[in-house]
């Protein structure tokens, strides 16, 4: 085991480097706030919607709600990584790109083996499990080119550009006695952002081309806590006949911290002018450099409800919210009140034909789907930036090293956008695999 979890770290030191060099998307929506918000669920969740409020599987990891850690049934590495089509529009222009990068890295594993039970021959009421997981925060990148002209200057182009984003690094801890699940993440949120705003004439010209840049960086700490709670709900039928399919019921709610984070910002201000042989002349208009800032994350709150009904069918629907309209970060200069209140709707399941299926290797599949409606904390021309997709995908489960493990692949489609001039049209493809192992914390009857 000690070998399993050196080769974790090892892939986490690696991963935080793939995280930090992340491929650029190319989406002006990011310009506010701390950019785009990632989304929390992992593979198996999004492709339903997002199930994470009170989604449970005893051997795929969900970090949103951490309660759901506690019912897991062997050690998860699960890994992600995606690819995006986004086709960004208004009512004049058109520009399509491909984006993409490892989306997460954890690694959970139950405290206490269920096996060892089967060798006692004791249940026990009472269950504890624990997570490492490193993911991105918030992304931004953007990069939109203006042309102008004036009537002294001749034509111009005015460029902005941001960079970088926010990642954190977590520890969950799960407990679990009888039907009611507790669970806390904690962790550390750090990030860099840079801002480009430059004005740039032509080199041919002798005017001075204008280039405005600042940047900071973040840090702050974050945690959450979520409570799930379980039941079965044809414990009679059951008790009359063993093999009747457990119909089951979750019920789950989560509370994400009102996060205090702060900053260290620059700022470089100078103009250049382009003359005749490649001489540039440069006249520093202002730089400042390490000033101390502060800012303030919202409270997010969701909840939730998922059926089962045995291994062949789940369903659920979740809501959750974001307070944005208490945020501020000094380094940007935006005040609270200058984003909204964020919704998201979402239901969605799966459907497993036969899970125990000798032959046929698509009955044993999960067919997962799920839809959304969410109305973002940003508005255009003071409408609303809300937002609807659909998700479609597969589990597939595979036997790794003898042990059954599993792949999670599909796509999120959907309309960002969908009052306002500027659109964004878009389809990502998620890619997760799920490496189980049930011989952690193992007690042994023979050596």
């Amino acid at each position: 085991m000690i070998n399993k979890i050196a080769g974790f770290v090892f892939f986490l030191v690696s991963g935080c480097a793939t995280i930090l060099a992340q491929q650029s998307d190319n989406s002006p929506f990011s310009r506010f706030g701390i950019g785009e918000m990632t989304d929390g669920n992992f593979m198996h969740s999004r492709l339903m919607g997002g199930l994470g409020a009170s989604y449970l599987d005893g051997y795929h990891i969900n970090i949103v709600n951490p309660a759901s850690l506690a019912t897991l049934n062997a050690t998860a590495f699960d890994v992600g990584v995606f690819g995006k089509y986004t086709q960004l529009s208004d009512s004049r222009n058109t520009s399509s790109f491909w984006s993409g990068n490892l989306d997460y890295i954890s690694l959970a594993f139950p405290l206490r083996n269920p096996i060892n039970e089967i060798y006692d021959g004791i249940k026990k009421n009472y269950k504890f499990a624990m997570a490492v997981t490193l993911k991105p925060h918030s992304n931004v990148s953007y990069n939109v080119a203006l042309a102008d002209s004036t009537g002294v200057s001749g034509p111009f182009t005015r460029n902005y550009v941001g960079t970088g984003g926010s990642y954190k690094l977590m520890w969950s801890s799960a407990a679990r006695w009888k039907n009611l699940s507790a669970g806390i993440n904690l962790g550390f949120l750090l990030g860099n952002l840079k801002y480009d705003n430059n004005v740039i004439f032509p080199s041919s010209g002798f005017a001075y081309s204008d280039y405005y840049s600042s940047n900071y960086n973040m840090r702050g700490f974050l945690w959450s806590a979520g409570l799930i709670y379980s039941d079965i709900l044809n414990k009679k039928e059951i008790e009359k006949n063993r093999i009747t399919p457990a119909k089951r019921i979750s019920a789950g709610f989560y509370l994400n911290n009102s996060t205090s984070f702060s900053t260290n910002y620059n700022i470089n201000h100078r103009l250049e002018q382009r003359l005749p042989g490649g001489l540039v002349n440069v006249d520093t208009i202002r730089i400042v450099q390490d000033i101390s800032g502060r800012g303030q994350l919202p409270l997010e709150w969701g909840t939730g409800v998922t059926y089962y009904s045995g291994e062949k069918v789940a369903w659920g629907i979740n809501v959750s919210s974001a307070l944005w309209s208490t945020y501020y970060n000094e380094a940007s200069g935006e005040v609270k009140g200058s984003l909204r209140n964020s919704f998201r709707y979402s239901a969605g399941g799966y459907y497993r034909p036969d899970y125990k299926s000798y032959d046929s290797f698509f009955d044993r599949l999960y067919y997962r789907y799920g839809l959304y409606y969410e109305e973002d904390s940003r508005t255009v021309k003071d409408q609303p930036l809300s937002s609807m997709g659909v998700t479609l995908g597969f589990g597939m489960p595979f036997v790794y090293q003898r042990k059954i493990s599993h792949i999670n692949t599909g796509l999120v489609a959907g309309k960002r956008g969908l009052q306002t001039d500027v659109s964004e049209y878009f389809v990502k493809i998620l890619f997760g695999v799920t490496f189980n192992d049930d011989e952690w914390f193992l007690k042994r009857k023979y050596n």
